[in-house]
């Protein structure tokens, strides 16, 4: 590819120096399980973040089924999600015995609709599990004053937006929350205004590492305490297991590395905002083009535009014929995947949307000549 959908190389330079420095430090220290740069990373997260908990695992989809059972979640309960998002968010759900049910969203925002939500709540709720999708805050007032008004708890998949902040006047929530919760929420991190925050570290997230990470954060010391048992086979003190646990530890080489990319994060997270404006203002007002909507709080992990009337798969096809890389998420919605298929009705809205998203290439360092080929190939194709 000429210009791939993700390019970390860029990156890497800008830091190279200082995680070969981390990496050694460990490797001189031959402590590759549980050293002192996790707890330093979780020190670090927690500070960055404002929160009392931070629970570091091997992957994002641990920390969400490590989140769910520390709340409590498990066989007959059922956990209110999105249909939009990577199968890990209902695979979680599924995996604890608990039941996902899928609320459709907004088409906007592309996340949650918060009154597809209460439509769907009944006896057997116990949470909600919103997604940040593409780096964008789901509309955690309202999501608020509807957990409260029902007493449920709210688990946050934030794999996409590590760095995101709520800011309200959100698709779908401008106003329709209580003053006091969008009063008390407001500015906070995505991650930290639930019960629990579950992220990722994948390579290819905002803040990613080398291999597979992720992190539970929560302000509950009951959850916290729970939680760091899940990771270690659920046992407090070694070889004293209480309950059935996980083997689920974030590699002391990989919080090395996340420790040096997070002084970077707010850096990176702006610039790419910046490159996302760049490309709204180069595909406006072309025919069925929809761009996102651009928020102070929005990470941009993928910049995602709508292609309607059935014209997102040529124009993907072509933009590969010329070597210019982009991605669909999500072909499929969760709820029609072939493990549930027949077991839920279609959400129209993630399904019109499944057949229109297309994420364009988007890193911090992409230049504009490289976002100009990537438009100049898209009219290209929308005039033919």
């Amino acid at each position: 590819m000429k210009i791939p959908v993700l390019d970390l190389k860029p990156q890497y330079e800008q830091i190279k120096d200082q995680v070969q420095a981390a990496m050694n430090r460990v490797l001189e220290s031959g402590q590759f399980i549980m050293g002192p740069d996790v707890k330093l990373f979780e020190q670090e997260v927690a500070e960055y973040l404002g929160v009392k908990h931070t629970v570091a695992v091997n992957s994002g989809t641990d920390a969400l089924v490590i989140g769910l059972r520390a709340l409590g979640i498990g066989v007959g309960d059922e956990v209110i999600t999105t249909p939009f998002s990577f199968f890990a968010t209902a695979e979680s759900i599924s995996n604890v015995g608990a039941k996902p049910i899928f609320a459709d969203i907004d088409p906007q925002s592309f996340n949650i609709d918060p009154e597809a939500i209460r439509k769907h709540i009944t006896p057997n709720t116990k949470a909600i599990m919103p997604v940040h999708l593409y780096g964008n805050p789901a509309a955690m007032g309202q999501i608020m004053d509807i957990a409260q008004e029902y007493g449920l708890k709210v688990i946050e998949d934030c794999a996409q937006s590590f760095g995101s902040r709520y800011y309200g006047g959100c698709p779908g929530c401008e106003g329709d929350c209580q003053e006091s919760t969008r009063d008390a929420i407001q500015g906070k991190l995505t991650g930290t205004i639930g019960d629990v925050g579950a992220y990722s570290f994948f390579p290819s997230k905002n803040l990613g590492c080398y291999g597979d990470g992720g992190m539970v954060v929560t302000n509950d010391d009951q959850v916290a305490e729970l939680a760091r048992m899940l990771r270690v086979h659920g046992a407090k003190k070694k070889y004293h297991n209480e309950i059935l646990g996980y083997n689920s530890r974030l590699d002391t080489l990989q919080a090395a590395i996340l420790r040096v990319k997070l002084q970077y994060i707010d850096q990176w997270n702006q610039g790419r905002r910046r490159v996302a404006q760049v490309y709204n203002d180069l595909l406006a007002n072309i025919p069925d083009i929809v761009t996102p909507m651009i928020s102070d709080g929005h990470v941009f992990h993928q910049y995602t535009i709508r292609v309607l009337n059935g014209k997102r798969d040529s124009i993907k096809e072509y933009l590969a014929s010329k070597g210019i890389g982009s991605m669909v998420y999500y072909p499929i919605p969760q709820d029609q995947l072939p493990i549930y298929q027949g077991q839920y009705p279609i959400n129209p809205v993630s399904e019109m949307l499944a057949a229109e998203a297309l994420s364009l290439p988007i890193w911090t360092e992409i230049t504009k000549s490289e976002q100009l080929q990537v438009v100049d190939t898209i009219v290209a194709k929308t005039k033919n």
